[in-house]
């Protein structure tokens, strides 16, 4: 029984990861951040790693060892909880938002500035059926994911990235300059909330059934072989992201003479055209929609295997096709009004997400109380979160109240508000439990 990879499928598989995880938004947050932390920098990314690159790999070695199933991972509530909550998580990482997202943002930052303003829906249109036919195309083939995207896909992606960020130690535009706002005190922990914003973990466990698939396809066969290979790739996708995302803060941080931005992309499109002109536009346009489309390949390929093992009647091909056509519908409406209406739903969900993740790795010391309680105290704050962004588009003087009772929160300041209430009604929970037996 063969249970040993060759160093290549090893780096095949890892640098598949690494382009699943690392979509449009991953390329936006690091620079606009730089930006921001100055010559606090470094200290801002060892915030942001911490966040949203060990919390990814926590995700993944929580399914991992719970049999190489999220559900079990989850099911610390109940059986019914966990199946609810990942048909849930693959619907909002799914066609809901992250998947109609590729096609938006990879329009927007790679096609709309060579067309200017003029028939913006025509194009877009003509943009997203192809991306999402090409989405469908390489999805409708799950077992040679690795091959796409680990050995062509990926490399591209790194060149167009390396060579803006090569350029920008060469010649940077200008020194480093002063941290603005919290980063000038508390540089760690707001790098931690942009890291923890990035909302890669959501995305982690998925990722790590396709990767669990892999190297079972390879011919790994061994319990202990396949924890020891789907963790090294993760662990090798982890250092590639940190050390990417080290290039892009270093870009940002050094393209403060080009002005203020409304966000990252905006920042690297300026820096890739102060450096390079019309042919720098171009490799950031290429490296952003290779970056969304093997996310939005990743993600789709997760919902159609999920969906289609779970309910007997849905095949997979019917699933991807599906996925796409709504996920084509969808980005079509626009980046903005897609944020306004989804976001809210993935900030319920995330810290909610965390909580079980973080103690499925306790639970041979703890009873279903506790992880009622978690999941109730987790909840009690990250409820209110997504209403007080979604009443903040829509309805501001609702989410005046909302955000005052939020404010009240111990650590909410540092987004992690949700940690002390899960934990006291944990606790309350496991006591509850354990009266009961």
């Amino acid at each position: 029984m063969k249970d040993r990879l060759s160093f290549k499928k090893l780096l095949s598989l890892s640098m598949m990861l690494f382009a699943l995880f690392f979509g449009a938004g991953n390329m936006i947050f690091p620079p606009a951040m730089g930006q921001a932390a100055g010559t606090n920098v470094w200290i801002a990314l060892a915030g942001f790693i911490f966040t949203d690159v060990g919390l990814p790999v926590l995700c993944i070695a929580a399914v991992v060892f719970a049999n190489r199933s999220l559900n079990n991972a989850l099911s610390g509530p109940g059986v019914g909880f966990a199946f609810f909550f990942v048909v849930l998580l693959h619907l909002l990482i799914g066609p809901l938002f992250a998947i109609p997202r590729t096609g938006s943002v990879s329009f927007e930052m790679a096609i709309v500035p060579f067309i200017g303003d003029g028939n913006l829906l025509l194009f877009s249109f003509i943009y997203t059926t192809i991306f999402f036919g090409a989405t469908w195309f390489l999805s409708s083939n799950p077992n040679k994911i690795v091959s796409i995207v680990g050995d062509i896909l990926t490399p591209v992606l790194l060149i167009s990235i390396f060579i803006i960020g090569i350029a920008a130690v060469i010649n940077p535009i200008t020194p480093m300059g002063a941290p603005v706002g919290d980063y000038n005190t508390i540089a760690f922990s707001k790098g931690m909330i942009e890291g923890y914003n990035a909302m890669d973990a959501l995305a982690a466990g998925i990722f790590a059934l396709i990767v669990i698939e892999n190297v079972e396809t390879m011919g790994v066969k061994r319990e202990s072989g396949i924890i020891k290979y789907t963790m090294l790739a993760g662990v090798f996708a982890a250092i590639g992201l940190a050390v990417v995302y080290g290039i892009l803060a270093y870009v940002g941080a050094t393209a403060g003479d080009l002005g203020e931005f409304s966000n990252g992309g905006a920042l690297l499109s300026a820096v890739a055209n102060h450096m390079f002109g019309t042919v720098g536009q171009l490799i950031l346009g290429i490296a952003v929609m290779f970056a969304c489309l093997t996310t939005s390949i990743g993600l789709t390929t997760a919902c159609g295997d999920y969906f289609s093992k779970h309910f007997e009647k849905l095949s997979y091909k019917k699933v991807i096709t599906a996925v796409c056509l709504f996920s084509f519908c969808v980005s079509n409406i626009g980046l903005t009004q897609l944020l306004n209406i989804t976001v809210p739903g993935l900030l319920m969900v995330y810290p909610v997400l965390m909580a079980l993740i973080i103690t499925s790795f306790f639970r041979k010391w703890l009873n279903r109380g506790a992880y009622i309680g978690i999941v109730a105290g987790s909840a009690l704050v990250s409820i209110p979160e997504g209403l007080a962004a979604l009443f903040g588009t829509y309805l501001p003087a609702a989410a005046g109240p909302i955000k005052a009772f939020l404010a009240m929160i111990p650590f909410q300041s540092l987004g992690i508000g949700w940690v002390v209430p899960a934990a006291v009604l944990g606790v309350i929970g496991y006591i509850i439990g354990v009266v009961k037996k």
